[in-house]
């Protein structure tokens, strides 16, 4: 299967050239002293570029992106199963086709029987798809394993993140797992702020369960929760050691209201 663009003139530019120029913008030049380095992890929003755009091309910017990513986003249609895996063909996009890499993706199978082949809840899904362009200016030769996920309890979430590394443990060759999600939704900005920035200390943390409970007990609208907690069990089952706020922020910054926001977060777990 071909998946065709599904939010492409909406969260970002359909036209290849404008999206290039928009990338070269908000991606900043690495220094001396921003060099991007190898990563276990990214974790980045997902809103339209005008809005979190900044924070996702600060983010990407900081990480050496290999060939090969597994991209996790949250399931906002309700289409599909709980943990849907795209396990071949490719996803069309305006900067090139990236190719979806069925050797990790069976691996993924195998490790995570809990894990579908499912390609119905790719097919409108936008936290996935509004990574890819990011990812693609900073590795023109990507391919991914897209895994689109809704709610799920945290034992789920511990199976399939220890599932994850089992998979790069087989495959041995280079691999960055990115995490798609934004944070408080319609808040204040008084209140988004306070309430992301418990989640925020708990990824920075390396804490998977606390920021399950901390979003559940909070009511933190962080729509991303899964994939992201998904992804610290993976990243701490593979080594990971430290994670990075990179940049916060919020609707705000573009929109000039402050009255109802949505956070954005962009960290880099090493």
């Amino acid at each position: 299967m071909i998946r065709t663009p599904a939010v492409a003139h909406q969260f970002y530019p359909g036209d290849a050239e404008v999206l290039r120029e928009l990338l070269t913008r908000l991606v900043p030049q690495t220094t001396t002293t921003t060099q991007s380095r190898p990563a276990r992890a990214v974790i980045m929003p997902h809103a339209g570029y005008v809005y979190s755009g900044k924070v996702a091309g600060e983010t990407v910017a900081r990480v050496t992106i290999p060939e090969d990513v597994v991209v996790m986003g949250p399931n906002h249609h309700g289409l599909g199963a709980p943990a849907a895996l795209m396990t071949t063909g490719s996803w069309e996009m305006p900067l090139g086709e990236v190719k979806i890499n069925a050797e990790l993706a069976a691996l993924i199978r195998r490790h995570g029987p809990e894990i579908s082949d499912d390609e119905r809840a790719h097919l409108r899904e936008h936290s996935l798809e509004v990574l890819l362009p990011f990812l693609q200016f900073r590795q023109p030769g990507l391919r991914m394993v897209p895994l689109c996920l809704a709610r799920l309890s945290l034992a789920d979430c511990r199976l399939i993140g220890r599932a994850l590394a089992a998979a790069l443990d087989d495959y041995q060759q280079p691999v960055l797992l990115a995490a798609s999600t934004d944070m408080s939704h319609y808040e204040t900005r008084a209140a988004a702020t306070a309430k992301d920035h418990l989640a925020i200390e708990r990824v920075l943390a390396l804490d998977p369960e606390g920021l399950y409970q901390t979003v559940a007990e909070r009511q933190i609208s962080m729509c991303g929760v899964i994939p992201t907690v998904i992804t610290l069990f993976a990243a701490l089952a593979t080594g990971a050691t430290e994670a990075e706020l990179v940049r916060y922020s919020d609707s705000g910054e573009a929109s000039g209201d402050t009255s109802q926001v949505v956070g954005y977060a962009g960290f880099v777990i090493r």
